[in-house]
């Protein structure tokens, strides 16, 4: 097993715009880039710690518009390598939500699978920087 960090939390949100906002003004991240999902529909928002290279607050509009009181935080998602994770989930009695390794259009690639009360995990790895 190999998972070296814990990359994001994806957070569902109605507004990606005044969500932006409000992590940048209330809470102090600074907006790391923006993107438009694979499938056209969904758009993401990615922030951090002022300084730092890492993703820590994925903004997730367009997935499901009626948001629950509780229980916006999408999911968990770790750094991996991807394939090499793939492949050993494939061996042990896992429920994958994912099909197959999904690729975002900046070359970042993951897939989705259950934990044991049916929360959403993402194993992630994103584009090599350098």
């Amino acid at each position: 097993m190999a998972v070296h960090k814990l990359e994001h939390v994806g957070v569902m949100v109605k507004d990606l715009d005044r969500s932006i906002a409000f992590y940048r003004e209330v809470i102090g991240l600074e907006l790391a880039g923006t993107l438009t999902h694979t499938n056209g529909v969904i758009q993401l928002a990615f922030l951090t710690f002022p300084g730092a290279t890492e993703t820590q607050v994925e903004l997730i509009q367009g997935y499901n518009d009626q948001l629950p009181e509780e229980g916006k935080v999408h999911h968990l998602a770790f750094t991996v390598d991807i394939e090499a994770e793939w492949k050993r989930l494939k061996q042990l009695d896992i429920s994958f939500i994912d099909e197959e390794i999904t690729t975002l259009p900046n070359g970042s690639k993951y897939f989705f699978f259950y934990g044991p009360d049916r929360e959403w995990i993402e194993f992630f790895q994103p584009v090599k920087q350098g």
